[in-house]
């Protein structure tokens, strides 16, 4: 019962909220590329992604300096009936504001979005 309600108390804030969304659409995305979006600094975007993270709701991985995020794997019933659920309550039109701003911080126009740690990495590589 103790994880199930530090679940639901990692899933009762906005902020927090709007990471999952973000993370249910575009799956494993960079804490460089989440804080511009939700409009927030690094610290506290990467405090709300470690709740998230000690939450069970999503893992972490490291490459240099990015550090990446992406939802937890569907071995869990729980998290699986989770995200299922989520997918449905989170809809565009809930979302489109997080969406617009994704879009307007991660994609030129004319090119395939590409958010800013793949940018990087492909101007380092030129």
């Amino acid at each position: 019962m103790d994880e199930l309600a530090n679940i639901f108390k990692a899933l009762g804030d906005e902020t927090r909220l709007k990471l999952v969304a973000l993370l249910l659409r575009h799956g494993e995305l960079c804490v460089c590329d989440l804080e511009h979006v939700i409009g927030a600094s690094q610290s506290k975007t990467s405090r709300h992604l470690r709740y998230l993270l000690h939450a069970g709701l999503v893992t972490d991985r490291r490459e240099g300096v990015w550090s990446y995020y992406k939802l937890a794997g569907e071995s869990d019933d729980r998290i699986k009936l989770l995200r299922s659920t989520l997918k449905r309550l989170l809809t565009p039109e809930l979302t489109q504001q997080l969406e617009t701003g994704f879009v307007s911080w991660c994609c030129a126009p004319g090119s395939n979005c590409s958010p800013a740690a793949a940018k990087s990495l492909a101007n380092a590589a030129k």
